[in-house]
């Protein structure tokens, strides 16, 4: 998945001295760079450090890093301090305020993101980085159970975990993940297309994708698998929705959570693009790959979720099958538009000026969202579609 992409949290430096110290501290619990959108308010605990595969063109956040596992009982020995930094909090007793005035007092990173966890309830948590699941499974459960003893209140456990990995565990062993606490596993499947997967590297197949997802609900455990409109260009764009609605029909994960694609500058994606090998697609086109994308993804029952600033339309979210054809409305009511109103929404949308299509009838979100575009074509030379693209790899 795409750096930033998932929002990046404070990150260290690769190697078993990642840990900066504070002086008033007998030691620093680790975090990683990322975590998905849903976990913004999750305890994070770093289980490995940075990503084993490293090479999805569309993915700098690793570039340049080393993988590591973390020992468990280093592992432990931070969640054991981040539980004494919420005793702390919580004995202030002066809620939000008072847990915040005792992180400002830390001085911490981690004390921060402890705070964060504990206003929203203290019930989640996540493991980083890319890929926990390649931790050996007695270590990680040892993990999973310091975690649940330090943390009782916590209910959902979750990770990113390559499809790679999955398949090389037994449903016996991530069973015994899903006793030891774990609940929901996010799987970058990015597309179903094989010929796509190859192109940027992404080090699975879509039979590979379609074992993994399968392995993971057999063990019962939750599963969110990530797709990445307009990742195979324009070219690619048909055989791309089609190939992941397949791949997801076989699956029928829990969650499938849509990651529009953009192209950070001095990427190996932006090296393919360079290069002629992916033709990038602008907000129309991939709003007629996502309709198409949708049309295959009949009798599922997963969660579609657009949580991401990336993606256009926020509209194309729900339950399948019942908010199928919702969903579909909303990629056909922004296709409808013409050219001008079009423009002016996903210049609106890109800009935070507007969120929804029906936005565009309010008065003065639409006025404000018309001067800014009229403002950005006289400014940008060139069709407005590249200063979109620029907004876009700003998020990356």
């Amino acid at each position: 998945m795409s750096p930033r992409l998932e929002q990046r949290q404070a990150s260290f430096p690769d190697g078993p001295a990642a840990a900066i110290v504070h002086p008033m501290h007998a030691r620093d619990p680790e975090l990683g760079p990322i975590r998905p959108p849903s976990e913004a308010s999750s305890l994070l605990v770093r289980v490995t450090r940075n990503c084993p595969w490293n090479r999805c063109a569309f993915c700098p956040v690793y570039k340049g890093t080393r993988f590591s596992l973390r020992d468990a009982d280093e592992v432990c020995a931070d969640i054991r301090e981040m539980a004494t930094i919420a005793d702390r909090m919580r004995a202030r007793d002066a809620g939000a305020p008072g847990m915040l005035a005792v992180a400002r007092e830390d001085g911490r990173a981690v004390a921060l993101q402890v705070a964060r966890f504990l206003a929203a309830g203290a019930s989640t948590a996540f493991l980083q980085d890319a890929n926990s699941l390649i931790m050996p499974v007695a270590d990680l459960e040892r993990v999973l159970r310091c975690l649940k003893e330090s943390f009782p209140t916590v209910d959902r456990v979750t990770t990113y975990a390559r499809s790679h990995t999955i398949t090389k565990r037994t449903v016996e062993e991530l069973t015994r993940l899903r006793t030891a606490g774990l609940t929901r596993v996010h799987v970058g499947l990015e597309s179903g297309s094989d010929r796509v997967l190859a192109l940027v590297d992404k080090g699975a197949t879509s039979e590979r994708h379609v074992t993994a997802g399968l392995r993971i609900k057999a063990a019962g455990l939750s599963l969110s698998e990530y797709v990445m409109p307009g990742l195979g260009g324009a070219k690619l764009s048909e055989e791309h929705a089609r190939e992941t609605a397949r791949v997801l029909r076989a699956i029928d994960p829990d969650f499938v959570r849509l990651r529009t694609l953009a192209v950070p500058g001095g990427s190996p994606l932006a090296d393919l693009v360079a290069r002629g090998e992916i033709d990038p697609m602008d907000d129309l086109q991939i709003a007629r790959e996502l309709q198409l994308l949708l049309e295959g993804m009949t009798g599922m029952t997963s969660e579609v979720r657009s949580d991401h600033v990336l993606n256009l339309l926020e509209e194309v979210e729900g339950s399948l099958p019942t908010d199928l054809p919702r969903m579909l409305a909303a990629v056909d009511q922004f296709l409808a538009l013409d050219s001008d109103a079009r423009e002016v929404f996903v210049v609106g949308r890109r800009l935070g000026l507007l969120r929804k299509l029906d936005e565009l009838q309010d008065p003065t979100a639409s006025a404000r969202a018309r001067a800014v575009t009229a403002e950005l074509r006289q400014r940008w030379p060139g069709p407005i579609e590249g200063a979109v693209a620029e907004l876009m790899a700003r998020f990356v």
